[in-house]
């Protein structure tokens, strides 16, 4: 294949997979605004619980990783039954794993509270997560399926699926959290509900694309029946990289627990500008995911060359799209942080001052951060998890995380100083993992 034939796959695969990331975005961003709208309470309450969540979700999602570059190699050989075996263990992981983690969501109160919380948040926090704690089995049921259909190319459905459930999203919470057209007002139980609304009509739907369209596979015909071996070729390959997704998750979350100590208006930026570098993260994860089944399809033909060279046009899109990125950042700050700040508050000169400040610091992290998840996608691709696991976990919390602390609070740098330590990290973690990549593995599988 020419590099332009590279690049044509990869975002033919890759263009659909961000498609869907917003949109999943745009889910998170409507529960904020109507509980916000709600009461101050309920948003502080559904914020933390969804941290919670989100962070067990995330952990989990490692298994459903890990069935994408098997499913793609196989289906690259045409072995139809290492799909299904793959796929099915990885769901089998994905509900044991979420069943394991209900019953901490259901009792988390204590665990809130022990961290600090206030009790009337605390509480609200646990009736929140007593209901929606029970979405986690369908949502990783959903990132499965998503991982499944990835690998075989076939993403269209993917975005679709995930456009129809930020619609149903907002629909369900404006009846259920405000009590309108009839429904009864349920505040936080009424997102709570919606969530799990939302996450198993999504499985459903995708559930039943799968067996229509896809007959072939038979993914759900005796799914009781173990594979011991599928199993245990997911769960190897799974844990590390939901343990480098809890490492990466946290370093960001540490940071913003550092910003808020310094104070209310630097975390209110802080948040801003992580909400714009996570809009524009979102590309680099979709041209990830779609370099690791490219990367999974080339090991299933041993197509080295192929590897290569797909690897290299990939970490190029990702490079050209940060220089646009970078390019807003710097040129447009005020523009991009005024969409996000009340032209009436009286803190919107201190928002946009330290909001310049860090945008400035996401711009100089946009290549690393780019490059390092597109390392981390093809390293997944080529079915290499623990050693990166290693790599990206010291990277962000070995040399990233003291780094911010040191620049913020020692140096005297503040929110800016945290950042520069994000970059630090992200920084480390794109050189050892690129040369993990081009070095190491590669000598590897060029050995085979």
């Amino acid at each position: 294949m020419t590099r332009f034939q590279h690049l044509k796959s990869l975002l033919v695969l890759g263009l659909p997979l961000i498609g869907s990331h917003i949109a999943q975005m745009a889910i998170t961003t409507t529960d904020t605004l109507m509980l916000g709208w709600y009461g101050v309470t309920e948003l502080a309450a559904v914020t933390l619980a969804s941290s919670i969540f989100f962070t067990l979700f995330i952990v989990g999602s490692g298994f459903a990783w890990a069935v994408m570059p098997l499913v793609a190699a196989a289906s690259e050989k045409g072995d139809e039954v290492q799909v299904r075996r793959v796929t099915r263990m990885g769901l089998w992981l994905s509900m044991i794993y979420g069943s394991i983690m209900i019953p901490a969501m259901i009792y988390s109160e204590p665990i809130f509270r022990a961290l600090g919380q206030e009790p009337d948040v605390a509480a609200l926090a646990q009736t929140y997560l007593r209901i929606a704690g029970w979405g986690i089995l369908p949502a990783l049921f959903v990132m499965v399926l998503k991982a499944f259909l990835s690998a075989l190319e076939r993403t269209q459905i993917i975005l679709w699926v995930t456009i129809a459930a930020a619609i149903l999203n907002g629909l369900i919470n404006y009846a259920l959290i405000f009590g309108n057209w009839g429904a009864p007002e349920l505040g936080v139980q009424g997102a709570a509900i919606a969530s799990v609304i939302v996450q198993v009509a999504s499985g459903v739907l995708l559930a039943l694309y799968v067996s229509r369209v896809l007959p072939k596979f038979a993914l759900f015909q005796r799914i009781w029946r173990r594979d011991p071996e599928a199993l245990g070729t997911v769960f190897r390959l799974g844990w590390p990289i939901g343990v480098t997704s809890f490492a990466e998750t946290g370093l960001f979350t540490a940071s913003a627990i550092m910003v808020g100590t310094i104070g209310a208006v630097e975390l209110a930026a802080h948040g801003i500008a992580l909400q714009l570098a996570s809009i524009t993260f979102m590309v680099h994860l979709g041209l990830s995911q779609a370099a690791t089944v490219r990367a999974g399809r080339a090991l299933g033909r041993k197509d080295i060359g192929g590897l290569r060279q797909g690897g290299g046009v990939a970490v190029g899109a990702s490079v050209v799209f940060a220089a646009v990125t970078i390019a807003a950042f710097l040129l447009v700050p005020e523009f991009l942080l005024n969409l996000f700040v009340d032209p009436d508050d009286p803190q919107r000169p201190a928002i946009l001052a330290i909001g310049v400040g860090l945008l400035s610091m996401a711009a100089l992290f946009q290549f690393v951060d780019g490059a390092q998840v597109m390392a981390l996608g093809l390293l997944r691709g080529v079915q290499d998890t623990r050693v990166p696991m290693i790599h990206a976990t010291l990277s962000y919390w070995g040399l990233g995380l003291p780094a911010g602390y040191v620049l913020g609070f020692p140096l005297g740098f503040g929110a800016v100083g945290v950042w520069m330590g994000l970059v630090v990290g992200l920084a480390m973690a794109a050189i050892l993992l690129l040369g993990r990549f081009y070095g190491p593995t590669l000598r590897r599988l060029s050995a085979v």
